[in-house]
């Protein structure tokens, strides 16, 4: 017999979906364009907001943004923050290397953040010189 008092949380697929399409810069018309002709920035507005997936639709987004499906399915945000949050935590003994050698505040979620945007910054000057690269060929004519 359990007497625990916590309650198993629920992790939300569309949210989730929501989460990685943003990190990886995809816009929602993006995704709807990739996901087929039946797909629009509104379905994918209301995919976003649905707890639970289905496993056909959850392979195909994942395939599009390139993340395994198991991420969408299990990715728990509270969980994560608190994992990282240990690591400035004294209390918690990583191993010799981040014992009690002060406090490191480092923040692995917004590092990651960074690079994202950064690879945005990138894409968006590559598709900006492959536009000019494009006007100059239609006006080589």
């Amino acid at each position: 017999m359990s007497t625990t008092s916590e309650k198993p949380t629920q992790i939300h697929h569309g949210r989730n979906i929501k989460r990685f399409r943003e990190m990886l810069g995809f816009k929602q018309e993006a995704l709807a364009l990739e996901l087929g002709d039946d797909w629009s920035q509104r379905r994918i507005s209301l995919l976003e907001a649905k707890d639970t997936i289905e496993d056909d639709i959850l392979a195909q987004v994942a395939a599009i943004l390139k993340v395994p499906i198991e991420a969408i399915k299990n990715f728990d945000e509270q969980a994560a923050v608190t994992y990282f949050n240990t690591f400035n935590d004294t209390s918690v003994n990583h191993g010799p290397f981040m014992g009690n050698y002060g406090t490191y505040n480092f923040n692995p979620i917004e590092k990651w953040l960074e690079v994202i945007e950064e690879n945005k910054k990138l894409y968006e000057r590559l598709l900006q010189s492959e536009r000019e690269k494009v006007e100059i060929l239609k006006n080589r004519d």
